[in-house]
């Protein structure tokens, strides 16, 4: 058992190394022809299709995915599908990329002479410089691999991962070039993370009205915790007769007062409140107040309009609920 496991190790470690040898081996034949890639993608107006077929087929739909979410508009087609119907999804100022290891796969250069006569390019990522697909293609992308990692050098290993990691660096070019921003990525997956935290804003989560928890700052202590006790934020705002914040009373402040208060029935909240505290604005993104928070270590905020008008209050349950962290 011990000698078996010993033997995967060294496999694995033989496959890693021979795929990350692959992908290293790229960043030298990488060459004016990829820079030729990005300036016709760039330069027509249609989208890019992206086909393979088997494994390669499997890396050409990811290669696609990755395009359409970083600002280039693509789709995969099966090109045993374009062979009966789908090449008429296929546009004159379309980009079709083809993906073929061997760049002799029949069903890819059984649809290319009809992809060119209808007026798209062609884009070929193959392992070899001189396959009938390289000649046939506008721009050829070298993506060869010295061997693949599979101990019989058969199944498609390191050269799936090179073709993957070279469609990879095609998609961060464009979305470079067309200078792709965080929040344009946030756009196109508003269910994800990011989504969430880039187009959450707080707005979104603070609470509002009556549930907003606040006293004049006239206000005694006892009525003060009183609505601490309602408002369940930990917290109060204190605001003036116009509704400008002035102050914040919390449950720590709370603690600190039971040391210097004799008699709650007459303490006034203006001379107990923390004054001045931190506020954020309605529109502010809810991961600002996250951050804010977490600068200044409080674990409440209040929201106030650009007049210092108090308008809502949120705390990290609140972000936690709306899953901004």
């Amino acid at each position: 058992m011990i000698s078996a496991s010993s033997t995967a190790l060294e496999l694995a470690r033989r496959v890693l190394a021979i795929e990350a040898d692959a992908v290293r081996a790229l960043i030298d034949r990488i060459d004016e022809r990829f820079l030729d890639a990005v300036s016709l993608i760039l330069g027509r107006g249609g989208r890019v299709v992206v086909s393979g077929i088997g494994k390669s087929g499997h890396i050409a739909r990811k290669v696609a995915s990755t395009l359409a979410s970083t600002g280039t508009p693509a789709y995969f087609v099966h090109p045993a599908e374009a062979s009966h119907g789908d090449l008429g999804m296929i546009q004159p100022d379309d980009i079709f990329i083809a993906i073929s290891h061997s760049g002799e796969s029949e069903e890819l250069l059984r649809i290319i002479p009809l992809i060119k006569r209808q007026g798209a390019k062609l884009i070929a990522i193959t392992g070899k410089h001189d396959s009938t697909l390289a000649r046939e293609a506008d721009i050829h992308l070298d993506a060869g691999v010295a061997q693949e990692a599979c101990p019989l050098n058969l199944a498609p290993t390191a050269s799936t991962t090179a073709a993957l990691a070279l469609g990879d660096a095609l998609a961060v070019a464009l979305l470079d070039a067309r200078g792709f921003s965080a929040d344009d990525f946030a756009r196109s997956h508003p269910g994800g993370t990011l989504g969430r935290r880039l187009l959450t804003h707080v707005a979104d989560v603070m609470r509002r009205g009556t549930d907003v928890p606040s006293v004049p700052e006239t206000a005694s202590l006892r009525e003060t915790v009183h609505e601490i006790s309602r408002g369940r934020l930990g917290m109060t705002a204190v605001v003036d007769a116009a509704g400008l914040i002035v102050g914040i009373f919390t449950d720590g402040d709370l603690r600190r007062a039971l040391d210097k208060v004799a008699d709650f029935s007459s303490a006034s909240i203006a001379e107990l409140m923390t004054p001045g505290p931190r506020t954020i604005r309605p529109e502010a993104l809810a991961v600002e107040a996250v951050q804010l928070m977490e600068r200044h270590k409080i674990n409440q905020l209040v929201v106030v309009d650009e007049s210092g008008r108090l308008v809502g209050a949120l705390n990290m349950h609140d972000l936690f609920r709306a899953k901004v962290i």
